[in-house]
């Protein structure tokens, strides 16, 4: 027997309308419910919006950006600690860019210097979860001109402000090569804690074997590292304005 539904009954028109509207809510709260790689996630709205710091932005990352990002990725010592193979042309960045663009559990940005809008990086959300309030951060990279300055530490801001405070999340991650000690000094002095290591947990480009220091930061731990990151942002601006 079927079961009744009155919206499918005679009614006048106001109330189809106001069926066709209740319709319309399932289906937009159908469409935020994804299933991804075997597992559910909750999918919040992806905002074309830039985040919007000081010195830099960080806007929606897209194939587009491979020719004004090549210069830093075909760059060597740039590329040393990615965990995959230096771009060697602006087609293969691009088509990179694409794969990560097209991934839904990640949320990819190019940074912006904001004095001349100069693309002099990128940084991705990946492994989102927003059904456990979870993410990674990494797929991170900056022209080495703007190394040193307060350029990558801004956009840290702005990404950890977008996972704890709009997305609402409760941990984020981020992992690096155990002989990339820059890397690990300055997560730690950002105030993240190391949790372990992932032993021979993934191949180098060259063919060697890495392990992978793991370090994290909960929401409870957030506002600390927030002004931490916020007075080392001005302490790195200043001399750009003196």
């Amino acid at each position: 027997m079927t079961a009744y539904d009155p919206c499918r009954a005679p009614v006048p028109r106001s109330g189809e309308e106001a069926c066709e509207k209740t319709r319309e809510k399932a289906r937009k709260k159908a469409r935020r419910k994804k299933i991804v790689t075997g597992h559910r996630i909750y999918s919040a709205p992806v905002t074309n919006q830039p985040l919007e710091g000081t010195v830099v932005r960080l806007v929606r990352l897209t194939p587009d950006h491979a020719e004004a990002l090549f210069p830093s990725a075909s760059d060597p010592e740039v590329w040393r600690w990615m965990p995959r193979a230096r771009p060697e042309t602006v087609d293969q960045l691009r088509e990179w860019l694409g794969e990560m663009t097209a991934d839904p559990t990640r949320r990819c940005f190019a940074v912006q210097r904001r004095d001349d809008g100069t693309v002099i990086g990128s940084t991705s959300m990946y492994d989102l979860d927003l059904a456990e309030s979870r993410t990674e951060i990494g797929a991170t990279w900056f022209d080495r001109s703007c190394w040193g300055g307060p350029y990558n530490v801004e956009s840290k801001l702005l990404l950890f402000t977008h996972a704890f405070e709009d997305l609402r999340l409760a941990r984020l991650a981020l992992r690096t090569d155990n002989l990339n000690v820059r890397s690990q000094q300055a997560l730690t002095r950002l105030g993240l804690v190391h949790e372990g290591t992932l032993r021979s947990h993934m191949r180098r480009p060259d063919g060697s074997r890495r392990d992978s220091l793991y370090y994290s930061l909960l929401a409870d731990e957030w506002p600390t590292v927030r002004e931490t990151l916020r007075a080392r942002i001005t302490a790195k601006t200043t001399p750009l304005l003196a």
